[in-house]
């Protein structure tokens, strides 16, 4: 009996131990599903963050759940991409993280921003990128002898450099995307953006918020959020920086597959939804022909529309791309007399499991739909 106690007592100890370690790790909360899926990464084996938007909601417009709410309440740590992006969880983040020490990744050193695009057709390889916020843009260094300073690419034809230059196309104000995802009842009425259509002023910014879809962009926050973490957690700190430096090689590779996927096909032509894809475009070197809506996903004009149309029957564009969350009526308007093929693309990966693994699925979901519609 007395050896069966001291079992029970050792045991209850071990529990409690490990409870307080578990205690110890940093609260995390992460707005989207492609950063949440950075930061549980390099969180991996240690704890798991927090996402406050799902993956199938529109980031520009969301009504937070009351868990979400208390996520958020209860982070030591909070990333998200900043307001250009999500413009009203910057009232929820101030109200209530106040307490936690808040990384907006479109405003960290070393991230690559893109300028909005407005017109509805694009120039080839016209990613007029900016640093001027960013003292580290033209050599930064991820701190990390994996990250993609050096992923030049050299043995590939296209010579293309997976350089800053290719961060911050998704900062592109998607204030109302009509995600039938989103809340209704959430209708911005704090913020008068004046979204008429094609007369787009950007009231929040003049760059495209969607940067995560520059792996290079990725690549510099991973070490910017083992470093938050570290700070916050010194005792994990080798564990932090170990799953970046792991995150970083598994980029590289990334990339890699990518541009074999993209390889086949380059010289093809295509048009998405909205102009979300600026920094996969500028990061691949495989630029769009044209956008039907701009990055805030806000209903295109009638002039707008016979652009794009009139672009696709007479330079034979190849590929018209939707996305899920949005009105499909408008990609059959716009492919309608065409023979473009259609395929769909998803830039927060609304069909994978959140979590380390999303990421990557998202860059190479993008790659192998676009190849396969072409």
């Amino acid at each position: 009996m007395s050896t069966m106690r001291l079992s029970v007592s050792i045991a209850a100890l071990l529990m409690g131990s490990t409870a307080l370690a578990s205690a110890d790790v940093p609260s995390v909360a992460v707005d989207i599903a492609p950063v949440h899926s950075l930061v549980a990464r390099v969180m991996d084996g240690v704890g798991t963050p927090n996402l406050i938007i799902p993956a199938g909601a529109s980031p520009h417009e969301y009504s937070l759940r009351p868990s979400e709410a208390q996520a958020l309440q209860d982070a030591d740590l909070v990333f998200w991409m900043g307001e250009d992006l999500s413009p009203w969880l910057e009232n929820a983040v101030d109200n209530l993280a106040g307490d936690a020490e808040v990384t907006a990744l479109l405003e960290a050193d070393g991230t690559i921003l893109l300028d909005f695009r407005e017109d509805a057709l694009f120039e080839a390889h016209d990613h007029g990128g900016h640093d001027d916020d960013h003292d580290d843009h033209d050599d930064h260094d991820h701190g990390d002898e994996h990250a993609h300073d050096d992923h030049d690419h050299d043995d590939h034809d296209h010579d293309h450099d997976h350089g800053d230059e290719h961060a911050h196309d998704d900062h592109d104000h998607d204030h109302d995307h009509g995600d039938e995802h989103a809340h209704d009842d959430h209708a911005h009425d704090d913020h008068d953006h004046d979204h008429d259509h094609d007369d787009h002023g950007h009231a929040h910014g003049e760059h495209d918020p969607h940067a995560w879809l520059s792996p290079e962009n990725a690549a510099t926050w991973l070490n910017i959020i083992a470093a938050e973490l570290s700070a916050a957690d010194p005792d994990n700190a080798g564990a932090y920086f170990a799953n970046a430096a792991a995150a970083n090689d598994e980029l590289s590779a990334l990339n890699e597959e990518v541009d074999a996927i993209l390889e086949p096909v380059r010289g093809g032509s295509f048009v998405v939804f909205h102009d979300a894809y600026q920094y996969f475009e500028t990061a691949y070197d495989f630029p769009a022909s044209g956008a039907i809506s701009l990055g805030d996903a806000s209903d295109p004009s009638p002039a707008r529309i016979a652009e794009i149309q009139d672009r696709i029957r007479d330079e034979g564009v190849d590929c018209v791309l939707s996305e899920p969350q949005y009105n499909p009526g408008l990609v059959a308007t716009v492919l309608d007399g065409t023979d473009a093929s259609t395929g769909v693309i998803d830039p927060l990966g609304s069909t994978f499991e959140p979590g380390a693994q999303l990421y990557p699925q998202v860059i190479r979901a993008i790659a192998t739909t676009l190849a396969d519609c072409l």
